[in-house]
């Protein structure tokens, strides 16, 4: 039987609304209020819930994402043709901050099954990761890497996997030019995400501009958390490295020490207060911002409560929203931190002559997202209702206590620079949401996805690990869907396996390096 038809409305003073049936629906179709479609709309796809005239504001979340161009009657397909796209909130006008005079009730009792790390981080996994300062040696790290996996890995079955921290950086740069200490700083905080153990393994060719004592300079790594045994180094062009097999030989000898102090951890009970999650979307459409992130967001203040820290990213995915995130900042210097960073990153694009509509894709506006501001409003949902209590440049590391709480890591919205800086900021676990569907995962961090449709959910079954279309649908509360998402974290930071996992799918980690390339 067909279902009738539907559309969902995000808040009482909007004047569109998207159509909820699978497959969209056909002109002449009445709902149950009277509004007949004057055409054809596909699924996700606005509709006028009342006459808009030219010049009027186009309000969806009860915000303005657009200007209607001319005319559109009730009934009518809203798309990105017949809207005029808003200004961007001046940076300069923003409000400083407005604490929330009520925090968020602690949540406790909640804990996972983690591994601990000496200087105070917890892992999700227990991976042996090994660094490198240059591309020019991945050809090699990577035939070493098949060769621990097979002749070694077996023998520690404590050890979850062996990866290698790939890059195409280090040599052919300007290494000292504004902009060179993202990359840089990017590469010394992942091997020391808080899934390696505190083993640091590091692979260089020897002529590199990005020398090993550059990257890993004496002082930055935490003392308490390396001994000598646990750091070591390797440079192919030193004569000791007699051909290929020489090179392989010492990769894996000095593996095989990593991978021993490794397998002797254990997991242990530690309170969900040690979790650093990351969310993140990508192949976003109009149900995101209706069903997966506010229940990412329900979930977020669940991890805030907890003690948790989460981290929020993708600055041009945000930047419409700049207002209402300075609003929320725990102090006016948080709030100039936000500030600072979308500052830097306007300037940013308009050296590289592109604009914020850039970022909108065009599966985006398949999927019924007119336009960046449509798609802000929605993305931020993710960060749910705490106080953002701290700014991350990119490539930073989260440090100490006092860093936790709801933390905005200033990215790129690209999939896989937010996801390797979110990994350098020291995340553990990773939520992803999805609309269009991606097969998105990370070697050094478990990625659970969320389906924002249950249609998506249901044809990609063995890849989408929580299916947030239920809401739409009405058969899951927000609430529940956050409760699911929550309790779904801690199995999984316990050593559950996502589906990214179970079929070994990961992508490639990409530096964001905003400096030239000689």
């Amino acid at each position: 039987m067909n279902a009738p038809p539907l559309y969902l409305r995000m808040h009482p003073s909007d004047n569109v609304a998207i159509v909820a049936n699978d497959g969209g629906l056909a002109a002449g179709m009445r709902f149950a209020d009277g509004i007949v479609l004057l055409e054809s709309i596909p699924q996700g796809h606005k509709l006028a819930l009342q006459a808009i005239a030219a010049g009027q504001a186009v309000l969806r979340y009860g915000v303005r994402i657009g200007i209607a161009k001319e005319d559109i009657a009730a009934g009518a397909w809203v798309h990105e043709q017949r809207l005029l796209m808003p200004d961007a909130p001046s940076l300069d006008t923003l409000p400083t901050c407005q604490p929330i005079t009520t925090p968020l009730p602690a949540l406790t009792g909640y804990s996972f099954q983690g591994y601990r790390n000496a200087d105070g981080t917890v892992g999700t996994r227990n991976i042996l990761a090994i660094s490198s300062t240059v591309q020019c040696v991945a050809g090699v790290l990577d035939v070493a890497i098949q060769r621990i996996k097979t002749e070694l890995l077996p023998m520690y079955p404590q050890v979850d996997d062996v990866v290698a921290l790939e890059h195409a950086y280090g040599c052919g740069v300007a290494i000292d030019a504004p902009g060179a200490e993202i990359p840089i700083r990017t590469l010394r905080h992942l091997a020391l995400n808080p899934n390696f153990g505190g083993e640091v393994m590091l692979v260089s060719l020897g002529c590199e501009k990005l020398q090993p004592e550059r990257l890993l300079p004496p002082g930055s790594l935490p003392i308490q958390a390396m001994g000598a045994e646990s750091k070591s180094q390797l440079r192919l062009q030193d004569p000791a490295h007699q051909g290929f097999q020489a090179m392989l030989q010492a990769i894996i000898e000095q593996a095989h020490h990593h991978l021993q102090r490794l397998n002797q951890r254990r997991r242990e009970t530690v309170p969900a207060s040690a979790l650093i999650v990351g969310v993140q979307c990508g192949g976003s459409d109009a149900f995101s911002g209706l069903t997966a992130n506010p229940a990412v967001g329900f979930c977020t203040d669940l991890l805030v409560r907890a003690g948790a820290t989460v981290l929020f990213s993708e600055v041009t995915e945000v930047r419409d929203a700049a207002d209402q995130l300075c609003a929320r900042a725990s102090s006016p210097e948080v709030a100039q931190a936000i500030r600072r960073e979308m500052a830097w990153y306007d300037a940013y694009l308009q050296r590289g002559g592109a604009d914020r509509s850039a970022n909108t894709t065009p599966g985006n506006k398949q999927g019924g997202l007119s336009n960046i501001v449509e798609k802000a409003m929605g993305s931020i949902v993710k960060s749910g209702t705490a106080s953002i209590a701290g700014v991350l440049a990119p490539g930073e590391r989260v440090h100490g206590q006092a860093a936790r709480g709801l933390l905005f890591a200033a990215t790129p919205a690209s999939d896989f620079i937010c996801g390797t800086l979110q990994l350098a900021a020291g995340m553990n676990l990773h939520v992803f949401t999805t609309g269009r569907g991606t097969p998105y995962g990370l070697a050094a961090c478990p990625v659970l996805k969320v389906a924002t449709r249950s249609e998506l959910a249901q044809r990609w079954h063995d890849l989408m690990d929580l299916d947030a279309g239920r809401i739409a649908t009405g058969e899951a509360s927000l609430e529940d869907m956050g409760w699911q998402l929550f309790h779904l974290l801690l199995d999984v930071a316990s050593g559950k396996r996502t589906w990214s996992e179970h079929w070994g799918l990961h992508n490639a980690l990409v530096l964001f390096n905003p400096a030239p390339v000689t």
